[in-house]
C-alpha cells in the first residue's frame, strides 16, 4: 500500500498546482472513521496515474485574479525508480525503496518550467501587463528527502519531509529557488485517501527583480510606483488533497481526485506594488478533475 501513497498524494497535488506549487483539496464522504486498507490489495511492481481536470490559479503570480486552466499530472513507479510531477515540475527518486512500513530516502533531479507572466493575454491586470512579458524560465535541480510509513493512523500512512534546489538556466530570472516541504497522507479505505501539504519558498535576488521590481521605465508604462524587491522567503503554502476511487481501488482503475491551496506572499513579494496595489498577497488554486492508475 505504500506504492499507493507515492502514487495518489503527488499526482493529486500536481494536478491543483498546475501552474506552482506543491501541492490538495476538501474531504472524502467515504469513511467517517480511518480504516487500513485489505491486507489483500496488492504493493509493489511497476505503476502510472495520468490525471487531466480542470485548475483555477492566479493569473500572474500577485494576482486578484484567477483564471481557469487545463490541469495534466502524471506519476508512476517503474523498476523501483519514481517518477511524479509536482505543479509545473517533474521530480525523479533515483533511490528505490522496499514497500511496506519503514523509511523511504529519496533523491533526484527536477525539472521545472516557469511560465509566469509569459504571455500578456493572461495577466488578468492593465497595469502589470505594461510591465511588459517575460521569458520562459526552466529550472533545473535537485532534491532530498525522507518519508516514513506506518506512523499514526495504520501501516499505509506517510509522513515526509523534504528540500529541492533549482537553478533557471534559460536566462529568464537568471536565479535559484528553495522549496522545503512537509508532506502526511493518509487511506481512508480501499477507495479513499486524504492528504496535506505545508511549503514554503525562498528565491534569490535575480528571481525578485524579474517578477517583483518595478524599474523607472515600468513605472511610466503601468503607472505603478518604482520598487526594488530583494532576495528572501518569498510565500508558504497549505495544500489539501483528496481521492475516491470510482472503479477498483486506489492501485488500480478510475478515480475522482480534487484538491485546493492556501498561499501567502512574504516580505518584499507582499509589498511589491504588483501585489500590494494591482494584486493581493493571498493566492488561492483549486482543482478537479480525474485519474487513471494502470
Amino acid at each position: 500500500m505504500r506504492s499507493t501513497i507515492r502514487l495518489i498524494a503527488p499526482v493529486l497535488a500536481g494536478a491543483a498546482a498546475l501552474a506552482s506549487l506543491p501541492a490538495m483539496a476538501q474531504d472524502t464522504s467515504d469513511a467517517a472513521q480511518p480504516s487500513s486498507p485489505a491486507a489483500d490489495i496488492a504493493t509493489g511492481g511497476d505503476s502510472l496515474t495520468i490525471a487531466v481536470g480542470a485548475a483555477t490559479v492566479p493569473s500572474y503570480e500577485g494576482s486578484d485574479k484567477n483564471r481557469i486552466i487545463p490541469a495534466a499530472a502524471i506519476r508512476g513507479s517503474i523498476s523501483g525508480i519514481n517518477f511524479s510531477t509536482r505543479g509545473a515540475r517533474l521530480f525523479v527518486d533515483l533511490v528505490p525503496n522496499a514497500s511496506g512500513p519503514g523509511l523511504d530516502f529519496q533523491l533526484g533531479p527536477v525539472v521545472g518550467v516557469n511560465t509566469d507572466r509569459t504571455s500578456r493575454k493572461s495577466i488578468d491586470d492593465k497595469r502589470v501587463e505594461a510591465l511588459g512579458k517575460r521569458d520562459t524560465a526552466i529550472e533545473l535541480g535537485g532534491y532530498v528527502g525522507i518519508a516514513r510509513t506506518g506512523v499514526i493512523t495504520s501501516d499505509y500512512d506517510t509522513l515526509g519531509v523534504s528540500v529541492a534546489y533549482t537553478q533557471d538556466v534559460n536566462k529568464a530570472h537568471k536565479s535559484y529557488l528553495i522549496t522545503p516541504q512537509i508532506n502526511y497522507g493518509t487511506p481512508l479505505s480501499r477507495k479513499a485517501f486524504v492528504g496535506l501539504s505545508v511549503g514554503a519558498t525562498y528565491v534569490g535576488g535575480e528571481y525578485a527583480d524579474t517578477y517583483f521590481s518595478v524599474t523607472p521605465a515600468g513605472s511610466l508604462a503601468s503607472t505603478l510606483p518604482t520598487y526594488n524587491a530583494g532576495k528572501g522567503w518569498k510565500n508558504y503554502s497549505v495544500s489539501a488533497l483528496a481521492t475516491y476511487s470510482l472503479t477498483g481501488d486506489l492501485l488500480h482503475g478510475l478515480s475522482l481526485v480534487a484538491g485546493g491551496s492556501y498561499s501567502k506572499l512574504l516580505n518584499d513579494f507582499a509589498d511589491s506594488p504588483v501585489t500590494r496595489i494591482a494584486g493581493d498577497r493571498d493566492q488561492l488554486i483549486g482543482a478537479v478533475g480525474l485519474a487513471y492508475t494502470f
